[in-house]
């Protein structure tokens, strides 16, 4: 029993870690927007791409509470942002012809990161008091 209750923790701690990288995902997306407003093009973007992080505002802090909420949804709804938002931005780079800034390697990273603990993350389960503890 014991095993079985340290992979749930275990699976609960993957899940906050994955909350932080959206909560901080969040705090940029929702900072850029309050600077610059909903329509901002992001310095000429193409419109899908403006729209895209805009509607990442919205989505981010959606994922980071379902992983409260909804560990599973908020699980998927990780992966499909953060696989979709690498692939994104890596056409992005090579639509514009620049080259890959410091936070898209953190993307791919943290891409790295849920692809790798996406099925540790999924097991069911919070923290649970040990017993004797």
């Amino acid at each position: 029993m014991a095993l079985v209750s340290t992979s749930m923790n275990f699976s609960f701690y993957v899940r906050m870690v994955y909350f932080v990288c959206l909560a901080g995902a969040s705090v940029n997306h929702a900072r850029a927007n309050i600077a610059h407003g909903l329509l901002w093009d992001y310095g000429g973007v193409p419109l899908v791409s403006s729209i895209f992080w805009t509607a990442l505002t919205f989505l981010d802090p959606l994922a980071a509470i379902l992983l409260l909420v909804r560990p599973r949804w908020g699980v998927g709804m990780t992966v499909a942002i953060i696989v979709v938002d690498v692939l994104h931005n890596s056409w992005l780079n090579d639509y514009l012809d620049v080259p890959p800034s410091a936070a898209y390697y953190a993307q791919v990273a943290f891409l790295i990161l849920v692809a790798s603990t996406a099925k540790i993350a999924w097991a069911k389960g919070t923290p649970q008091a040990q017993p004797g503890t």
